[in-house]
């Protein structure tokens, strides 16, 4: 049973930088590719970052790009989002997802919140 456990969310201010954590267990990491997608209240849940299983090429939206960093170690069977200069609108809760490729995900975690006061 594939399983993913998130943590690293809370309140900072904007401007702030938080890490989220993600462990995979119940599959093999080191071909599995990683994403983090996240949903703001009242929208629907969108892709935020991806990275494959060979760690190259990572994908980001144009609305994180140049603030956030998604980074794997696969020794450890976890996937980070850095995640710097935050915005208000960066608030949502987060969820990791582990899939066979960024286009075909397989599990999802429970989600972390992430709250950015102005």
């Amino acid at each position: 049973q594939v399983r993913l456990v998130e943590s690293g969310g809370g309140l900072v201010q904007a401007g702030a930088s938080l890490r989220l954590s993600c462990t995979l267990s119940g599959r093999t990491f080191s071909t599995t590719a990683m994403a983090w997608f996240r949903q703001a209240p009242g929208k629907e849940r969108e892709f935020a970052v991806g990275i494959s299983w060979s760690g190259d090429r990572p994908q980001y939206a144009d609305s994180v790009k140049g603030r956030f960093t998604i980074s794997r170690d696969n020794a450890k069977n976890t996937v980070y989002l850095q995640m710097n200069s935050l915005k208000p609108e960066d608030t949502a809760v987060y969820y990791c997802a582990a899939g066979y490729s960024l286009d075909r995900y397989i599990s999802w975690g429970q989600g972390t919140q992430v709250t950015v006061s102005s």
